[in-house]
């Protein structure tokens, strides 16, 4: 069985975007050749990408021809290849197609996602809040891996959106990085009943 794993970048205040749309694509982000190549190593090992519309029309919109913009670091083309070359679902009621190695599910999102994660090996990686947060209502989440930059927001979309129920983590990784990036990975538990 896979493994639903939310990847986002954040302020230190949990925002993932200040202006709408640019989730995890601001100018407030701290992205440095050390962390992209960490962003890259990481994404290699992904089985599966799961991005909600927003978070997709994003990646879709620089990724594919990054990878072959010569005025590009090698590290960002490099992402490109990857990004473009791996599996993945894209998560919407208002698109039917994608290209890049896209399927797309609108219908019975959350049923035919726990029939991915049934039958995948390894790392399936959620991009996008609202679908994020779907997937923890649903008890699919397994992990988060939050890449925290230096710079609060004060105002943006968060990493979740509103939740009524505490849930535990475990930290499982913690590491710094050069820019004042911090990626934080914690296990998700089971949602706690109010007492």
């Amino acid at each position: 069985m896979g493994r639903f794993v939310y990847v986002m970048n954040v302020s230190l205040d949990l925002r993932i975007e200040q202006v709408p749309g640019d989730n995890g694509a601001g100018e407030w982000l701290r992205i440095d050749e050390e962390l992209h190549r960490e962003f890259n190593a990481r994404a290699r090992e992904v089985a599966v990408m799961v991005h909600g519309r927003v978070f997709y029309e994003i990646m879709e919109e620089f990724w594919p021809r990054a990878r072959e913009d010569a005025s590009l670091p090698d590290y960002m083309r490099e992402y490109g290849e990857i990004w473009t070359a791996k599996p993945k679902v894209l998560v919407s009621r208002t698109r039917d197609s994608a290209e890049h190695h896209t399927r797309v599910i609108g219908d019975d999102a959350i049923e035919r996602l726990a029939a991915l994660r049934a039958g995948t090996d390894g790392v399936l990686s959620v991009g996008g809040a609202t679908l994020a947060t779907h997937l923890l209502r649903a008890n699919l989440l397994d992990e988060l891996m939050i890449w925290t930059h230096p710079v609060i927001l004060g105002f943006g979309r968060p990493l979740f959106d509103d939740y009524d129920q505490p849930i535990d983590t475990e930290l499982l990784e913690q590491r710094s990085f050069g820019t004042g990036v911090t990626l934080h990975r914690y296990a998700v538990g089971a949602a706690k009943a109010d007492s």
